[in-house]
């Protein structure tokens, strides 16, 4: 595993090592010991695996968790994603700064989300199956948004508006500004 860089300070992706040969590949998709040695938190500890199947064009996002929050170690299993976080960490100088990267089934990359971020995602293939990890469980209380087409944010989705496909709950998330005095990750 070796870490990629990004442009907003605590994100990290991740380029597992991949052993191809004419069968195919394999690949450890996590291992503690070795994020430790990117300098991840030793005491990362996943609570539960989420599996999402979706097709082209669905954005699922942007989403975070209050209270203690959230962090998720996501990748794309099949099929490739435009994965998209926005830095909700209020004192950071990246603050409503967004970044986006490709997930897909042939790059293996992971992104580790910490605490503190709006994770979403574009599929922009047929059909992409996303698995992530996190260290809490979901907690529908909990759970909150903002705005995947936030004007302030500026998200530059990969495809055009009109094939994006949101859910009722996502188009009706209000944009950052309306949340910011309320979030609770300082930077």
């Amino acid at each position: 595993m070796r870490r990629l860089p990004t442009t907003i300070d605590g994100l990290v992706l991740i380029e597992p090592a991949v052993h191809r040969d004419a069968r195919g590949f394999f690949q450890e998709t996590f291992r503690q010991d070795k994020l430790a040695e990117l300098g991840l938190a030793e005491d990362l500890a996943f609570v539960q695996e989420n599996h999402s199947r979706s097709t082209r064009g669905v954005v699922r996002g942007m989403h975070f968790q209050v209270g203690a929050g959230i962090a998720k170690l996501v990748r794309c299993a099949r099929g490739a994603i435009f994965d998209v976080v926005v830095d909700l960490r209020r004192g950071s100088p990246h603050f409503g700064r967004w970044e986006g990267f490709e997930l897909n089934d042939g790059n293996h990359h992971q992104l580790l989300v910490p605490v503190g971020f709006a994770h979403g995602f574009c599929v922009t293939s047929d059909v992409a199956d996303v698995l992530y990890k996190q260290t809490g469980f979901y907690a529908p209380d909990l759970e909150r948004g903002i705005a995947y087409n936030d004007p302030d944010v500026g998200i530059r989705w990969p495809l055009p508006t009109e094939e994006l496909i949101v859910s009722e709950r996502d188009a009706q998330a209000p944009p950052l500004r309306e949340l910011r005095e309320r979030l609770p990750f300082m930077y």
